[in-house]
């Protein structure tokens, strides 16, 4: 069973309602359709209902089956309104620029997401990714204890004697491109809440560097071991170390020499990248010489899961995004 398929068994029996909320884009409609065919969720589409019933049709989809969000409901728009003008206007937003904001789908639908109608969003297709950024943090913000939003990527490896079978994360990839100490922290923490999530097993978390185990004194090596004692420090359940260089945290005859004693090095599953810069190098790597499926950029960090679409994406990336964001819905 490949990932994907493992994860939709996994969030089937909950039901979870995925809001799509680029209606306009024909991508969206279909992949819709394909969701409720797949039967991994339940997904709602915003429109008004009637308004895409030829193309839902057109897609081999039955229109009586599908669900979805008015976006020109008055007492929704009110509400949103009032909730998106007390959630900004420390940032000089007045009420009628947050009337016109809750306009705006993407916003609309991080809104949705934050009242609750619904599980989670995927959105992008049609809408720059700073977009979805802005709408997710205005929208529901982050997790309770976190401060960053950040990514992470899902590579499967040929290769199975590395990570979990062949899967491994890595983060940040796509969105902190220098993070600080107390960024990394973050991104940490949310990244080993993805991999119980996604993957369903426990996360051995690698903190990496040009250096392993203090082989060299040099500042941006001893950040990382600050970071992994720091996340140890706050998740002391958490299998965490650094800071290791990548074939320390991966390779057991490499670990044994560089880091003995170390209780992930040689069997690492999560790589925490000290910039965005390091992170975009290496999953793009994996993915070209190491002949690796990459899947991502995934938003973690968020109070409730909204995620990004390339506006390039097909409409088998709209449904895997979908399908992310339900074992997002998990306990991580």
């Amino acid at each position: 069973m490949n990932l994907f398929d493992s994860i939709k068994a996994r969030v089937r029996p909950l039901g979870r309602r995925i809001l799509l909320p680029e209606t306009h884009d024909p991508r969206v409609v279909q992949a819709a359709v394909q969701c409720r065919q797949e039967g991994f969720c339940r997904p709602v589409l915003l429109a008004e209902k009637g308004r895409l019933d030829a193309a839902i049709c057109a897609s081999g989809g039955d229109v009586g089956a599908m669900e979805f969000l008015d976006p020109a409901d008055p007492d929704r728009l009110d509400a949103f309104t009032e909730t998106y003008y007390r959630r900004r206007r420390h940032k000089g937003c007045t009420l009628d620029e947050a009337r016109n904001a809750v306009r705006d789908p993407v916003i609309y639908g991080a809104l949705c997401v934050h009242a609750d109608l619904v599980d989670g969003m995927v959105a992008g297709s049609a809408s720059p990714t700073p977009h979805v950024i802005r709408a997710a943090l205005h929208g529901v913000g982050t997790r309770e204890g976190l401060k960053t939003l950040s990514s992470c990527f899902v590579l499967v490896l040929p290769r199975t004697d590395f990570g979990h079978e062949g899967v491994l994360l890595f983060s940040d990839c796509g969105v902190v491109p220098e993070p600080t100490e107390d960024q990394l922290v973050d991104i940490a923490r949310s990244a080993a809440s993805s991999w119980r999530q996604f993957v369903g097993t426990e996360p051995v978390v690698a903190c990496l560097s040009f250096s392993t185990k203090r082989s060299t004194k040099h500042e941006a090596a001893q950040r990382m071991a600050r970071v992994a004692q720091r996340v140890k420090d706050v998740a002391p359940h958490l299998t965490v170390d650094g800071e290791l260089q990548v074939d320390a945290a991966l390779v057991p005859e490499v670990a044994r020499t560089k880091a003995p004693g170390s209780p992930v090095a040689g069997r690492a599953n999560v790589l925490i990248f000290p910039n965005l810069e390091a992170g975009n190098i290496g999953y793009k790597l994996a993915e070209r010489l190491g002949g690796g499926q990459a899947v991502g950029p995934i938003f973690q960090g968020l109070a409730k899961p909204i995620n990004d679409l390339s506006r390039g994406c097909h409409v088998r990336d709209i449904v895997d995004a979908a399908a992310i964001t339900c074992a997002q819905t998990l306990d991580g």
